[in-house]
């Protein structure tokens, strides 16, 4: 395994982060500890997780990732091997997002981050969170696939100092360690570093965004910031919800997995998508690439990203994504991804 520095934190994190927002879903507590295993085993010690897990986001599923995540750290004392991040969830503005959690009361204020903390904690059996980070925006933006910007005038938003002092809070009680941020804009990051340059706040450690090959928007705006502030990306969904795997090409839809068993990944659907995703699978297997190895060792090249978080609902499929850490791609390679890129930009942005 290899090591990248979490922003200025003083931590290192493995290259490839354990993502687990299908245990209690569509794996197991059996599942989940035996994927905490085999990844601890391989040198992972990034675990993220979220209050919200499983997704889809589900009143009766609730908590159960970070339950089965506990119940693991209690049967292994294994707490000072992972570095432990979970998220906070945002408010609900849009009907993609859950309004079940916390009765609502999901507004980034300090009694509302305190409540979040405190069932997170009992949940994960642990005194402190090593990452904190906040699930999305407070305020309206285009995220989680929505293309274009529309403007809220006059919205009840909570005041990002706010938020940053309510961390801050956090921070003094022992009860997290630092901060990061998550589906967040170029506007949104610039903000929350230079509040916390200005007035002595906690700063941020990570920035949690969706990047893959057919949706690299991150480069846009985002990696400048994320390379000259040190708040570097956690990249959430490298394979598109499986699509560069090829599993899902002509059609297919094979049992078990996500796109097949959920709607809400619409916009790993779409026929750029699709068109993308067979050239660069091809590219791939031309070159004796196994697809899903070469797009994940594509994200894990990017100098702007800390950790790459893969999600897996087999012990195969842990086993084959941890490999892509020591995949190089040939030159030839990345010039064929480039190419497709100009060809099909970000369809899945």
């Amino acid at each position: 395994m290899k090591y990248r520095p979490l922003g200025r934190t003083g931590l290192q994190v493995s290259v490839i982060g354990l993502g687990t927002m299908t245990w209690g879903q569509q794996n197991t507590e059996a599942d989940a500890h035996a994927q905490l295993d085999a990844a601890i085993a391989a040198g992972v010690n990034l675990v993220d997780t979220a209050e919200m897990y499983p997704v889809p986001p589900r009143p009766e599923t609730q908590g159960a990732t970070e339950r089965f995540i506990g119940t693991w750290l209690r049967q292994r004392g294994s707490r000072d091997k992972i570095v432990l991040a979970t998220k906070a969830a945002g408010p609900s503005r849009t009907a993609q997002r859950p309004s079940h959690i916390r009765g609502g009361a999901t507004s980034f204020t300090r009694a509302n981050l305190e409540h979040a903390v405190n069932d997170s904690l009992s949940r994960l059996q642990t005194d402190h969170i090593d990452l904190y980070q906040l699930h999305w925006p407070d305020r309206t933006t285009n995220t989680f696939g929505a293309r274009g910007y529309t403007h809220v005038e006059d919205e009840d938003t909570v005041p990002i100092q706010e938020t940053l002092e309510a961390l801050q809070a956090l921070v003094q009680a022992g009860k997290i360690r630092h901060f990061g941020v998550s589906n967040e804009t170029p506007w949104g990051l610039s903000r929350f570093v230079h509040l916390s340059e200005t007035r002595g706040l906690p700063r941020a450690a990570s920035i949690q965004n969706s990047y893959n090959l057919v949706n690299r928007g991150f480069e846009t705006g985002l990696a400048e910031i994320s390379l000259r502030e040190q708040v570097g990306l956690l990249a959430y969904s490298p394979l598109a919800m499986g699509s560069l795997s090829g599993k899902y090409l002509a059609g297919q839809r094979p049992p078990g997995a996500r796109i097949t068993l959920f709607d809400r990944f619409g916009r790993y659907k779409g026929e750029g998508v699709e068109r993308a995703t067979y050239d660069l699978v091809t590219l791939f297997r031309e070159h004796g690439l196994d697809p899903a190895q070469a797009a994940l060792a594509f994200v894990n090249s990017r100098p702007f990203v800390t950790s790459n978080l893969i999600g897996a609902t087999s012990l195969a499929q842990l086993e084959s994504n941890l490999a892509s850490v020591d995949l190089a791609l040939p030159a030839e390679v990345l010039d064929g991804i480039e190419a497709i890129q100009s060809k099909y930009p970000n369809p899945a942005s």
